[in-house]
């Protein structure tokens, strides 16, 4: 039996995290891909359309080549696989397909009720019944799909199918991304490692770093929240606060700015992966305040980086720990709340003249060993060569 195969992958939506996954995969992998992709934008019309372009795709493809062949397709959970398969050309039609959920539209917030689209997480429930696996990036994100579904049903109106809901869990495999390496080496790690406990000796203050969309369900609000109860706590504090932002930004940003100007580092997106690997790997903390997370790719790389990591005891945070941390995760969760933050942040800086900035290296180096892209990626081949 061959060692490697060609898969095909499609990708409705490639941007931010997709792109960062697949080209990590396929940087490590002995597969032998081809890759068919549309921009990330109007992702709604995406996962209404892009089965029907790709069947076009495929078909010209096809048409180029006498004896195309494919040993199976991965594509994201944009994708209605059950379009899909109805479209794909005959030649190709039997092929195995892995559907991999980065997301899943029953827990993927809305800002208001009335903006969820029942259409798009039925789109995702009849999408993983017709793949032949489903992978996830966390067991959190299947269960949140699953807890989706169970609310869900009790508005359908008959003819629900319980056992095809059932049948799910045989065929899921939680199979979380690979991470890269960060954009410097083992004696710049250790540098940073050395500024840390050197701040800690000179008792500057502690630097905090929060890094993600700069949307709402990120809760801006809860980090703005935090630093107010710091301040008046006459905490000493520094802050870089980035990520990409796209469309309206929350006004807890300019407020954030406003307020606290001369305690902030770094503002905004980084404009190249080395600068934000700097801005996570200069911090002392790296703390995040999301109220939705499916797995959480900068609070890994954060770790990854060198920061202590401080999630609120939710979402996807607890299950992320355990690949960089096998004792107990109450050192690096807070209750979710500005108050529980602005306490442990407190403690955390009392404590760091003593022992606890040396976690900083065994958490990156277990986390890198379990979900670095070397590992990873010979896991999700060996997991496509299965199927």
């Amino acid at each position: 039996m061959s060692t490697s195969l060609k898969v095909l992958s499609l990708q409705p939506y490639f941007g931010g995290s997709h792109v960062q996954f697949l080209n990590g995969w396929i940087e490590h992998s002995r597969h032998a891909w081809t890759v068919l992709e549309l921009p990330a934008k109007h992702w709604k019309w995406r996962m209404r359309h892009a089965a029907l372009h790709f069947s076009q795709e495929i078909s010209r493809l096809i048409s180029e080549d006498a004896n195309p062949h494919w040993d199976v397709i991965v594509c994201s959970d944009m994708m209605n696989i059950t379009e899909l398969k109805g479209l794909l050309p005959a030649a190709i039609r039997d092929t195995p397909i892995v559907l991999y959920f980065h997301e899943n539209q029953f827990e993927y917030p809305t800002k208001h009720k009335h903006q969820q689209d029942n259409h798009l997480s039925f789109t995702n429930f009849i999408s993983a019944v017709s793949a032949d696996e489903i992978w996830f990036n966390s067991r959190f994100n299947f269960d949140s799909m699953m807890a989706g579904l169970q609310r869900q049903i009790k508005h359908w109106p008959d003819y629900v199918p319980h056992d095809l809901i059932a049948s799910l869990e045989s065929k899921m495999q939680v199979q979380p991304p690979g991470l890269e390496r960060p954009m410097f080496t083992d004696e710049q790690f250790n540098h940073f490692v050395e500024s840390r406990r050197q701040r800690a000796i000179e008792k500057r203050p502690l630097r905090l770093v929060w890094a993600a969309r700069w949307e709402y369900d990120k809760n801006p609000q809860g980090l703005l929240d935090a630093l107010l109860i710091l301040d008046n706590a006459k905490f000493d504090f520094e802050i870089s606060v980035v990520g990409p932002t796209f469309g309206k930004v929350p006004d807890a940003f300019q407020t954030l700015h406003t307020r606290f100007e001369n305690r902030i580092i770094r503002w905004g997106y980084q404009e190249s992966r080395e600068e934000y690997w700097k801005a996570l790997a200069e911090a002392d903390v790296f703390v995040s305040t999301a109220n939705h997370e499916f797995f959480g790719l900068s609070p890994a790389e954060a770790i990854v980086a060198g920061a202590h990591p401080m999630f609120p005891d939710r979402l996807a945070y607890p299950e992320l720990l355990q690949h960089a941390n096998d004792k107990s995760n109450e050192p690096f969760l807070y209750d979710g709340t500005p108050e529980g933050l602005a306490a442990k942040l407190i403690a955390l800086d009392q404590e760091r003249m003593g022992s606890e900035w040396h976690v900083a290296a065994e958490l990156r180096n277990r986390m890198l060993k379990k979900i670095g892209w070397e590992t990873r990626a010979n896991e999700m081949d060996d997991a496509l060569m299965r199927e």
